[in-house]
């Protein structure tokens, strides 16, 4: 699973990375997002990508329950996402690029749970496959909300965690909205590095960029 990450990018960083279109915007760094809670996402627009902001936690167009009862949707399973209800509709027809400065995992090392913030090698926006829907609130407004679509880990992060985000290049965008890829394989050994950080990051009231500094004490 990822149920934590960062947007800590600026605004010219992912306007040169997807292009995207309409006015320049004030990008408010973000070291600890949980589910539920706004996150940028990138989705396609009549004249190009536009910035959204949208729930961290898919909520399908179909939902007649209150809000609080939509079970956890902030990752949908690549082995089952085009069969699932909950995110099948959005697979067809609804995807999005959601970006990322970098995600957090936990291992259990001497028993207890460890921290690591991994990022890309070279320090470049990470962007991560993901879905989007719209749903109208009984009694409410309209809500869009987005989920980001994990497979089983490559080599690099099983030692880490079993699990983690899709990740797309650049070139892969284009194919991966138009829905003509289907799902795609974890990302090859050398795209991303891991670095033991705080525990602080466990809170999610904890925000700031000394969550993401790795430690200077490292666990065995």
């Amino acid at each position: 699973m990822c149920g934590r990450f960062t947007q800590y990018y600026t605004w010219g960083e992912i306007h040169e990375l997807y292009g995207l279109v309409g006015p320049a915007r004030d990008v408010e760094p973000r070291y600890n997002i949980a589910p539920t809670t706004t996150i940028d996402v990138i989705i396609p627009a009549a004249d190009g990508l536009q910035l959204t902001p949208m729930r961290w936690g898919l909520v399908p167009a179909w939902w007649s329950k209150p809000r609080r009862e939509i079970p956890a949707t902030f990752n949908a399973q690549a082995e089952s996402v085009a069969e699932k209800p909950m995110f099948r509709s959005a697979f067809k027809s609804r995807r999005c690029l959601i970006p990322a400065s970098g995600f957090y995992e936990w291992k259990t090392i001497d028993g207890e749970k460890q921290p690591f913030y991994i990022t890309a090698t070279d320090g470049t926006v990470l962007t991560i496959a993901g879905l989007h829907e719209e749903w109208k609130e009984p009694g409410g407004g309209l809500l869009r909300s987005s989920t980001m679509i994990i497979t089983a880990a490559n080599e690099f992060m099983a030692p880490i965690h079993n699990r983690m985000p899709v990740f797309l290049a650049a070139h892969q965008f284009a194919s991966w909205l138009s829905g003509e890829t289907e799902i795609l394989p974890p990302v090859q050994h050398g795209l991303l590095k891991a670095a033991p950080v705080s525990p602080k990051v466990n809170a999610v009231v904890n925000q700031g960029a000394e969550l993401v500094a790795p430690l200077t004490r490292p666990p065995p």
